[in-house]
This record gives C-alpha cells, structure tokens and sequence, in this order.
C-alpha cells in the first residue's frame, strides 16, 4: 500500500510517543505495517489538524486503491438481504456493524485481524476518540447485546454500529442464542431510529468469541427476516472467509 503520505503520518505518530521511536523502512508494506501499529496502540487524544489532514488523504487513496463496492450493485438473495463476499471496510452503504468488546474503544493489539482492528484502521483515529468518548459518558464497560451509533469517519459506508457479542466458552446455551439475537435485534433497530436505509453485518461473535458458525448464522438470518416483516431496511450479510460463504448461502437458499 504505496503513499507518499505514510512517512509523514509515522513521523507524527512517532513525534507523539518518542519512547516508540523507530526507523522508517523503505518498503511501502513495511511502513503500512508501523504506522497500522502506531494508530493500534494511540491512546483515545485529539489529534492535530496536520494529522488529520494526512491521515484522511491517505486512507481515502487507501480505500480507492482496495477498490470501493456499493451495496446497490449487489444481487439480492431474497428481497431485502443480501449476501456479499469481501472487505466490509471497502462497502459503501447506510451503516457497516463492527464486532467490539466491552471496552469499545478498538482492538489495540497492533495489526490483529480482527474486523474491530480493521474498521478502526482504515476509519481513523477520531473513531477511537468518539467511541472514548461515548464510553466515559456511560462510565462502564458496554455490555452484551446492545449497539452504539458513530461516524464512520473515513469508511465509504455513513455510520458504524457497534456491538459486544457473546462469549462461547464450552458449551453453546440459550443465554448464547439470546444475546446473539439481541446483537442483530438492536442493531437494526439503531439503524431504523436514526433513518438508515441499509445495514451490513459481519459474522458477530464467530471468531475469537467462539460462537460455532452454523447457528450463528442461522440466528442471524432468521432474526432479520424476521425484523423486516415490520420494517423496510436492507440487509448485507457480509462475510470474509468461503466457509461463512458457504454457510450463509446453504441458510439462506433454505
């Protein structure tokens, strides 16, 4: 990921945390690899309009060199859902779902892959700030099943809401499954209560939280399907991997 910005953006991020200091490589990869490491470990502060500036020209050549897909060109699987392989950070629609932790605030282990590490990266810094933000006005850890509404910043979509799934550790139970539903019950319904017309979801809870696939996905599809019966919202069920691919399409071709 070539920019002529990124040691730019390292300088400052380095100039804030002198005890981090590092070299700049000259491969772009390797530069891309630090400064994704630096925004990781930033603690929630305001950031300089210099910083700013650089960071949003970065990430909107970042966003075009990965390639932007708008959910409109995308062939529904039913009316209203929809079911699409790829990036969720390079998805233009109403509002992308972000699978958080408690904390809120991103995952701050440096280049990890999970999508709370991804949509804070290529959103930027002031998401982390914002989700501060609303997380010292609560003044305690976000829990389970619930959702949060923010910018998204320098994402394609508008917003981004976030939810704390369930973590499966042994056995699944109906506490699981009922916290798994409320994650997509309250997600579309921040999406309804704030005008969003299209809401993508990733595959909540399924990776480091444990939650087995297969049901997983069933609890989301039958959730959705069964929201909108009320309300006209579309629905992208995003997935990474050609296992959820398979998973979803099994599920929702009955």
């Amino acid at each position: 990921m070539q920019n002529s910005t990124l040691p730019a953006l390292i300088g400052m991020l380095l100039r804030e945390r002198p005890e981090l200091r590092t070299d700049i490589p000259e491969s772009p990869s390797e530069q891309f690899r630090i400064y994704r490491s630096l925004v990781n470990v930033r603690p929630a502060n305001p950031a300089s309009a210099e910083f700013l500036e650089a960071e949003d020209a970065f990430l909107t050549a970042a966003a075009a060199q990965k390639g932007i897909t708008d959910w409109h060109d995308l062939t529904p699987t039913e009316p209203g859902i929809l079911l699409w392989q790829g990036d969720i950070t390079t998805l233009r629609c109403g509002a992308i779902v972000n699978a958080a932790n408690s904390g809120m605030t991103g995952c701050w282990s440096p280049c990890h892959s999970c999508i709370d590490n991804c949509i804070h990266t290529f959103a930027g810094v002031r998401l982390r700030l914002e989700c501060d933000r609303l997380m010292r006005a609560q003044g305690h850890p976000e829990p389970t099943g619930q959702a949060k509404l923010t910018p998204a910043y320098n994402l394609p979509c508008d917003y981004v809401i976030h939810t704390v799934g369930p973590i499966v550790d042994g056995a699944l139970t109906e506490r699981h499954r009922e916290l798994l539903r409320s994650c997509y019950e309250k997600c579309l319904s921040c999406a309804m209560e704030n005008g969003i017309d299209s809401i993508a979801f990733c595959c909540i809870s399924t990776g480091v939280f444990g939650f087995p696939k297969r049901p997983a996905a069933q609890i989301a599809v039958d959730t959705v399907r069964n929201f909108r019966k009320n309300h006209e919202i579309s629905v992208i069920f995003n997935v990474f991997t050609d296992d959820d691919l398979a998973v979803y399409s099994q599920i929702l071709n009955g």
